[in-house]
Formats: structure tokens, sequence, C-alpha cells
């Protein structure tokens, strides 16, 4: 599953548009009431909501050969987020590796590196190689019962283990949805939490078609 758009609501348009121009050298257009911002290949739409709490999660993939560059690039720019015993985490069951940092509205963005995808690329680390938007946080009242529906429907299985109560990772190496409960806290936080509401997810699939995914969310396979 290729993510290919990604819309939700942000509390300060001009905010986050500063921030993905500033911050991560991405360019931004500018609407009336909303801001664009490619990331690679996936378009990822802001509308300004201003009562919002947009403790929203996105996960860019990065070349595989560019980890270590990757966070001497970011970290002038951002405030990188860890635990008391780390800021880089080694995810063997999905054979990746990933950093977070701060975005707009104190939403928890990430870098992650997908070793199983052959994506390296020569040259030093620019916001050229921020390849895609291949994982978004999703809350549902039902994390078991979204996972079955899109199992089921879409044709948008489990990844690397059975769903859980409150987390479910489903999809695939190239794209994902992070389902969880609305207000467990995005890792690797322990204060924000995630926020329900509306949500829209454009992918490819093997199924077209359009999936709820409750509190407000949506994907769209086409």
């Amino acid at each position: 599953m290729q993510i290919t758009t990604v819309s939700v609501r942000v509390g300060d348009t001009g905010e986050a548009a500063g921030f993905f121009e500033d911050v991560l050298l991405l360019a931004v257009d500018r609407k009336p009431d909303s801001v664009d911002v490619r990331i690679g290949t996936t378009l990822l739409s802001l509308t300004e909501d201003r009562a919002t709490v947009g403790r929203h999660h996105l996960a860019i993939t990065i070349p595989s050969n560019k980890f270590g560059a990757a966070r001497q690039w970011l970290e002038p720019r951002a405030a990188l987020i860890g635990t008391p015993d780390a800021d880089e985490f080694e995810f063997a069951a999905w054979n990746a590796r990933s950093l977070y940092f701060t975005g707009p509205d104190r939403s928890v963005l990430e870098f992650i590196i997908r070793r199983d995808l052959d994506n390296d690329t020569p040259g030093a680390f620019t916001s050229a190689d921020l390849l895609c938007i291949s994982e978004v946080g999703v809350a549902t009242n039902d994390v078991l019962a979204t996972a079955a529906f899109l199992n089921a429907e879409a044709d948008v299985r489990p990844y690397a283990g059975d769903p859980g109560r409150s987390f479910a990772p489903v999809g695939d190496t190239e794209g994902l949805l992070i389902l969880v409960t609305p207000g467990r806290p995005w890792f690797p936080t322990t204060d924000r939490g995630a926020s329900p509401g509306p949500i829209v997810v454009e992918a490819t699939g093997p199924r077209p078609g359009d999936f709820p995914l409750g509190a407000g969310g949506l994907l769209r396979i086409r």
C-alpha cells in the first residue's frame, strides 16, 4: 500500500506551513483555507481548525543508507524525542530503525529506514531524501474491529504480528496505518495522546473503495 495523500486538521496552518518550509525545507502551497506540503510521493494536506488538538503521528521513509546523515541534518533543526535511555530506536520485527521529533501542534513525526526496501540514494542528505509518508497514526474507538474490517473488506492486513486492543499496525512495508485507541500516547512520548477526529488517507492498494476507520477517519483506496 502506497500512501498518496494524507488530509488532517491543524490548529494553525501558518505555523504548520512554516515548520515544513523552514525546518524540513519542503515546498509549501498556501491556499485560503488549507496548506499542501509535498513529501516525496505523498501530499500532506493541512486544514485549519482552531479547536483541533492535532497530536498526529506521521512517519517519513528515508533512504536506508542515510540514517546517520539524516540525524545530523535534522538535529539542529528540530527537537528530537526520546526516552531516558535512547533517542534512536531499532525495530527488529520491522527490520527498521527510527528517530522521532516534534512537529506542529506537538505532533510526533518520525524518520524511518526500512531495510526491506531498495531505496539507497547517493550524495549528501537533503530534503529530497524525504521519500514518502509511510505511516499514518489513526485513532479509532475499537482497534480490533477496525483492523478486522480492513483485513476483510480492503485486504489491508495486520503487519508484523497480531493486532492488539490498543495498537495495531496494518498494511505493508511501503505503507501502514497505525491504529490506536484515542488518547494512547504516541511512542516514544508519555503525554502526547492520539487525537480522534477527521483524517483521510488516500492510497493505492489491492481493493479500491472507501473504508471508514472510526472516530472520523477514512481510508480511500484507488
